[in-house]
């Protein structure tokens, strides 16, 4: 619930934000400032390509455009320092923190030290000496107290990342994980010389383009809650891609784990309809065999979901299995003339 307030905030004031600037676009091209006019501009797209602005907004090409139209911003606040207006130089605050939002690390320091220098270049150039010595240290500190909530925030995530086991949206175990709990899993199957299988399971969204992003999205908390309900207490279940996850059944041989993997693939095609979801569900099921590790049963598993996928969808397919699907549902029968 927290999250979902903070995103819905964050989601308001960024559409007040993009409204503001958009107005100070217009004002300021109706009273002849075209530098202005451009750096709220500019502004107005960097807010706009933001997914805080739509959560859309982290597909491409907006991460790019994003990007360009922050290099637009910068372009111009330095021109603005030898060519005017004096007060354009204030975006300079801001632009620091903005490249460390939208660029890694390294690339966001090197895009910094570059405004730094260009910056303080520039301010030779313009205005009179107690207000070039006025922005230079305004500037300055500003860099400063940007460098250092950045190195909290590195510290802070550094700090909380052995916490984030869980997927924020499905409560599914997050996908870093996988391999290592996967390896475990394995080693004591191999010890204790009992079966093992692990099972895929996929909406089959790209065979419905009716459906809206936003609603497939949606669902996928319950989606999470309806897997974490059909496994055993011992049982961990993995979100690997947008729309697909992964679970680890220990003790369990392959023909048990495909009557389990569709019981849970029809259970959630009842859930999807009941929320008007025309989307199917499959599942591919794996076993260990002599010589899997954590990658190659990771394979199978996929293997078999995309078999399942590519004959139609709405299945279960074992990855040893490949001429008979198992548990195919029937197909309705026609009605004769």
């Amino acid at each position: 619930m927290a999250q979902t307030a903070e995103k819905f905030l964050l989601n308001k004031l960024s559409r007040v934000g993009f409204l503001a600037l958009l107005a100070i676009t217009v004002l300021s091209a109706l009273f002849g400032q075209p530098m202005a006019s451009a750096a709220a501009a500019a502004g107005a797209g960097l807010i706009l390509c933001d997914p805080a602005f739509h959560q859309r907004r982290q597909q491409p090409p907006w991460p790019l455009v994003q990007r360009l139209f922050f290099l637009v911003l910068a372009l111009l606040v330095i021109a603005s320092l030898r060519l005017g207006p004096w007060a354009l130089g204030h975006w300079l605050y801001a632009l620091p923190l903005v490249a460390f939002a939208l660029f890694p690390l390294a690339v966001a320091s090197l895009l910094s030290l570059a405004l730094c220098v260009l910056a303080l270049t520039g301010i030779q150039w313009s205005g009179p000496l107690p207000e070039r010595h006025q922005i230079t240290s305004a500037f300055l500190l500003t860099l400063l107290l940007s460098g250092l909530l950045v190195f909290l925030r590195e510290y802070k995530s550094r700090q909380l990342a052995p916490l984030r086991r869980t997927d924020e949206l499905t409560q599914a175990a997050s996908r870093e994980y996988l391999s290592a709990d996967l390896h475990k899993e394995i080693q004591r199957s191999e010890r204790e010389g009992t079966d093992m299988s692990v099972l895929m399971i996929g909406l089959d969204a790209h065979l419905s383009d009716q459906e809206p992003d936003e609603d497939i999205r949606s669902i996928l908390p319950r989606v999470g809650r309806y897997l974490h309900s059909q496994l055993r207490d011992f049982d961990t279940y993995y979100r690997v891609a947008d729309l697909q996850f992964l679970v680890i059944l220990p003790g369990i041989a392959t023909s048990e784990a495909v009557v389990r993997a569709e019981g849970i693939r029809t259970g959630l095609m009842t859930l999807l309809a009941s929320h008007d979801l025309k989307l199917t569900v499959s599942a591919g099921v794996a076993g260990l065999n002599i010589g899997d590790d954590a990658n190659s049963l990771q394979q199978s598993a996929a293997h078999a979901l995309r078999r399942a996928q590519q004959q139609g969808g709405n299945r279960t397919q074992s990855y040893s299995a490949w001429t008979h699907p198992t548990k195919t549902p029937p197909q309705p029968e026609t009605p004769s003339p």
